[in-house]
């Protein structure tokens, strides 16, 4: 009697392998019941941007009772997605917002997305892993060259280039006095923002501006702005806003400018020179003046007070 349980036992186990064996290759053989899988591969849940959710696309071959849920990498179920809902044939799109069942936002690390079937009796895990990145990047403002420039379209120091550096793949951005003004293409750890001293095409009036540099990651996560860097915008500026001279004598005083030429004029007289220490003769009459300084349709001006020559 022994031999013969043995026997059965042997037999059942044969004839249970050899169904499971004609049931895997049926599967093998089988059309799978969704095709054109495409999952979001990085979000952040707590980006507030575009990226705060994760978008999960099959088509599904046939209609069918469908459920979705998220699993984690022990295949442990964190977030229902749909239950149990009938579905036609055709694109089925699910979109996950990195919460569990809970609505608490889950952990760094890598999730799928699972779909089961209850007409087909197939549960699928879809290969495609889902990050979650809640962990925004570091930026490091290292330099901007130069201070002083002068945004006229000349070539001559027309630009500031600041350069910085993340601690991973972002893009960078660049705010001037706190508003978003470049956002630098491409996800490199170093590089160069340049910046023409414009918004909306026309060059900004000079004076004082503040920069900083930020970062944006591949999930969505906004780097803290760095400490703002003063530089400032000059295209002509004379060295003193009032001047004392004598009549018919000569004074100086300091032209800065990036232009190759600057232009000049004080009462009736006019000149071009180029940038640096101004040499003119003050007029014969006292009385009060002003000298005008222009380059590129910018203009700086002082006001020149000429007094009597002693006798």
């Amino acid at each position: 009697m022994a031999r013969i349980a043995s026997a059965a036992v042997v037999a059942a186990l044969l004839v249970a392998t050899a169904v499971a064996f004609a049931y895997t290759e049926k599967l093998k053989l089988t059309p799978s019941p969704i095709l054109g899988t495409r999952v979001d591969k990085v979000f952040s849940p707590v980006c507030d941007c575009e990226r705060d959710t994760a978008t999960v696309f099959f088509r599904l071959r046939d209609p069918d009772l469908l459920s979705v849920d998220i699993v984690d990498d022990g295949r442990n179920e964190v977030r229902q997605l749909v239950n149990e809902e009938p579905v036609p044939s055709g694109p089925v799109t699910v979109v996950w917002d990195g919460r569990d069942d809970a609505g608490r936002v889950v952990s760094e690390g890598s999730y799928r997305a699972r779909v089961r079937l209850a007409d087909e009796h197939r549960t699928i895990l879809l290969p495609n892993p889902i990050r979650v990145d809640v962990t925004p990047p570091s930026i490091e403002l290292l330099a901007i060259r130069p201070r002083t420039f002068s945004p006229d379209g000349d070539g001559r120091a027309d630009r500031v280039a600041v350069r910085y550096r993340i601690n991973e793949p972002a893009g960078a951005i660049l705010y001037v006095d706190g508003a978003r003004r470049v956002v630098k293409r491409g996800r490199r750890e170093e590089g160069t923002i340049t910046w023409f001293g414009r918004v909306a095409g026309k060059p900004l009036p000079p004076g004082g501006y503040a920069l900083s540099v930020g970062a944006r990651d591949v999930a969505g996560n906004l780097a803290a702005r760095t400490r703002p860097r003063t530089i400032t915008i000059r295209y002509v500026s004379l060295g003193r806003n009032r001047i004392e001279a004598v009549a018919g004598r000569r004074f100086a005083v300091f032209v800065s400018s990036d232009a190759a030429r600057i232009e000049w004029r004080l009462a009736t007289r006019t000149g071009t020179v180029k940038p640096g220490t101004l040499r003119l003769r003050a007029p014969l009459v006292p009385g009060r003046y002003t000298l005008t300084v222009t380059t590129h349709g910018h203009t700086d001006r002082a006001t020149v007070i000429v007094r009597e020559a002693p006798s």
